[in-house]
């Protein structure tokens, strides 16, 4: 049988639809998935099986057999430590075939399959009886049914289906509780990511339209490493607040509901974003816990690092003034899958009348189309300064322009700069570019900005080709090389001596030795005691399927590592040159042990102004590196850290191949 896959061509702009084979999909569902994180993440693993001890005694002291429901049992795992705490027997449930297939033949390589029935189907699939999946109910409830937001997988209307269905009542469950916790900030960086803010050119202050200023947005979590946002980087205007928990020891509910926290501002401040984490406690008496609160919370303890789970940033609907010593009340409301934020004043929150506050929702399209990060990259000044700089540079006063990127402000700012004439050209359908021709609210702004159509391509030669550039497709570094093949189809729209913004571009790579997020593509040998080779094999299979070895995106402002080479420019792209027939090719070597290395961008807007969508600061003589938080950095990770060899020539070759034909860059990598 044969799938539809999404993939980006960089050479058009597009998100082509590739015919594949099955095992196309879940090859990349393998290859890019998080089990090597769950099962490094050593915290994790320890507080489970405590509960899960925990569990099997209590049951074992009231004179009953031991039988365990496993939902979402991954590599078995769970099922394994129960059986060895005198569990009589586990059903263990998974839906995802390849998973279920690696779960058999790790419980058999560790003795377990007596005591371990795989069941390879979604939870609320499973039949009690006689002839069905399991013989009984169970008496114990073991789930890792979580992401970031603890309910974002289904985990609500999977314990709610089993304890009607499943299990017996008065089950033991593991976790035994959760608890999500939130504190409301204020925060500059972090309301960058969700609200365009107004900019400043040429002495005007340009407003964003009021369908974009006044909306309130997605309301779709914002999931991020928030131990590395700095504290310096909010202002907590009030006290962590446990917002609810939820009991898996009884029956659970995925229907709507709301729960307040009250509290008195302990400073003044604008109420803008909402931080929030969630632990678990594994046993009734909450002395087994595993918390998912960020490092800087942990004054003198050891901070255990994951990547499954990560931390939650809210953006409230309305910004809003609040003052030090003033009574609020928090509000988060939840359906069966996702959370929402909202917060008032006490007073208003106790009216009778008061409805339970309704789901955010976009109405202005830009947070329909925009990442977080795109909003941050539009906000950021400094990197506007450098594109305005930039544009003074090359604009006269009978400029004829053309931007070419997705929701771009250039042609705006060309036009406030002092061109003729500005076309933009956004190629994603859903570009949001027509807001902005208001940015500045300005009749003469809509009249000389205007979007570009083929109708116009023979009333105008462009004399200024402009871009960031930045596509919605884009999913690696060099996918906004599609500019480059606008460039090239527009040639003969260009005036002779036509300004190209940027000039060109270059890209950058580093050796780089990672703090953590080696973890999600290191094999696992054993884990707490039990052979989990099987996954590490079926993982590298599907790393080896097609380009399931290439490099792969990360936000890595999030991802901590120490560079062990200089950067290093190992290809360049001439926007002033259209695109060539021929492949461009460069070949160099690695000196040092790394887990992989660290690829991104660098525009040249002109000689002397380059803008970069990775490193952002000189490498500290420690290796310290400080990345943009607005783009995806591309990763190629090794499959095991290299080395140099002992008269120090280096231990890893390099090759890059850019095809012009498919608009992509072929890498290799070679011990």
């Amino acid at each position: 049988m044969k799938t539809f896959c999404g993939r980006a061509n960089p050479s058009t702009g597009a998100l082509d639809w590739v015919e594949e084979s099955e095992e196309y999909d879940y090859h990349q569902e393998i290859a890019r998935s998080c089990y090597a994180d769950m099962l490094h993440d050593h915290d994790r693993n320890k507080k489970y099986y405590q509960g899960i001890r925990a569990a099997v005694a209590r049951v074992k002291a009231r004179g009953e057999k031991v039988i365990i429901l496993d939902i979402g049992t991954g590599t078995g795992l769970l099922s394994m430590m129960a059986v060895t705490a005198g569990a009589d027997f586990c059903y263990a449930v998974e839906v995802f075939k390849p998973m279920a297939e690696a779960a058999q033949c790790i419980v058999e390589k560790n003795g377990f399959s007596e005591n371990i029935k795989i069941i390879n189907k979604h939870s609320t699939d499973v039949t009690v009886g006689p002839d069905g999946d399991m013989q009984m109910k169970a008496n114990v409830l073991i789930t890792e049914l979580f992401d970031t937001e603890l309910i974002g997988e289904g985990a609500l209307p999977s314990y709610e289906h089993a304890h009607q269905n499943l299990v017996q009542e008065g089950c033991e469950a593991v976790p035994h509780r959760a608890t999500v916790y939130a504190r409301l900030v204020e925060s500059e960086l972090l309301w960058s990511w969700a609200q365009l803010q107004p900019a400043e050119v040429e002495g005007v202050r340009l407003a964003p339209p009021p369908a974009v200023a006044h909306c309130a947005g997605a309301h779709a979590v914002c999931d991020i490493q928030l131990s590395q946002v700095s504290p310096h980087s909010f202002t907590p205007l009030g006290p962590l607040c446990s917002m609810f928990s939820v009991d898996f020891s009884k029956p659970v509910s995925s229907a709507f509901q709301s729960h307040s926290s009250q509290f008195v501002a302990q400073s003044g401040g604008r109420a803008q974003v909402v931080l929030s984490w969630w632990d678990l406690d594994m046993d009734p008496s909450g002395s087994i816990v595993c918390t998912m609160a960020p490092s800087w919370t942990y004054p003198h303890g050891v901070f255990q690092w994951r990547d499954h789970w990560m931390q939650s940033v809210y953006f409230l609907p309305v910004e809003s003034r609040v003052r030090e010593g003033e009574e609020l009340s928090l509000t988060v409301c939840h359906d069966d899958y996702s959370l929402w934020y909202s917060l008032q004043p006490h007073s208003q929150q106790d009216l009778p009348s008061e409805a339970p506050p309704s789901r955010p929702c976009c109405t202005c399209q830009a947070h329909l189309v925009w990442t977080r990060p795109r909003f941050g990259e539009l906000n950021d000044r400094r990197r506007t300064e450098s594109y305005v700089r930039a544009l003074r540079s090359v604009l006269r006063e009978d400029s004829v322009c053309l931007g070419v990127s997705d929701g771009s402000l250039l042609p705006v700012f060309a036009h406030m700069i002092g061109a003729k004439k500005v076309l933009f050209f956004g190629p994603s359908k859903h570009s949001t570019q027509m807001h902005f021709v208001q940015f500045g609210n300005q009749t003469k702004c809509r009249r000389c900005v205007s979007q570009w159509s083929e109708s116009k391509a023979c009333l105008f030669q462009i004399s200024v080709l402009m871009g960031e550039p930045y596509f919605s497709t884009s999913l690696l570094p060099w996918h906004s090389l599609f500019f480059w093949y606008c460039r090239t189809a527009l040639a003969g729209l260009l005036q002779p001596r036509a300004a190209i913004l940027p000039c060109s571009a270059t890209l950058h790579m580093v050796a780089v030795e990672f703090q953590d997020l080696w973890r999600i593509r290191a094999p696992c040998g054993t884990c707490e005691g039990f052979d989990v080779t099987p996954m590490d094999e079926m993982v590298q299979r599907s790393l080896d399927f097609r380009e399931s070895r290439e490099a792969e995106p990360h936000p890595l402002w999030e991802y901590p590592c120490r560079a062990l080479t200089q950067a290093t420019a190992v290809m360049t792209f001439d926007f002033t040159q259209c695109v060539p027939q021929q492949p461009i090719s460069s070949q160099g070597s690695l000196i040092g042990r790394c887990h992989g290395v660290a690829l991104w961008m660098e525009y040249h807007l002109t000689d002397d102004i380059t803008v970069s969508a990775g490193l952002i600061g000189p490498i500290s003589e420690q290796g310290e590196c400080e990345w943009s938080r607005h783009r995806k950095q591309g990763v190629y990770f090794f499959r095991s850290p290299c080395e140099s060899s002992g008269d120090g020539r280096a231990a890893v070759s390099y090759s890059f191949t850019f095809e012009p034909s498919l608009g992509d860059i072929k890498m290799d990598f070679s011990v």
